[in-house]
């Protein structure tokens, strides 16, 4: 039987963030925790490791939608109550 657990990934502010996760990490959630953005997922430990490219949008600023660029929508979070908001979406 495999047994996963979540694991919590710290994010910056930036246009685009690899993250190195275990392969068929299932990605549950974005919020701030203390006011630092975290990405929640449902991972394997034992599996092996991939890079997975994050990218953080900000409200009102642009997003380039090329034909040939697939994103999933992760979700949104909040900064400084609520002044800020950032959308997350992984690249595929």
């Amino acid at each position: 039987m495999i047994e996963k657990v979540i694991w919590k990934y710290e994010l910056v502010a930036t246009d685009s963030q690899e993250l190195i996760m275990p392969k068929g990490a299932c990605v549950l959630t974005v919020q701030t925790q203390n006011n630092t953005p975290c990405l929640w997922a449902l991972v394997d430990p034992q599996a092996e490791k991939e890079s997975r490219i994050f990218e953080t949008f900000g409200t009102g600023h642009p997003v380039c939608c090329a034909s040939d660029m697939q994103r999933n929508y992760i979700g949104t979070y909040q900064k400084l109550g609520g002044a800020l908001v950032f959308h997350v979406f992984e690249s595929k």
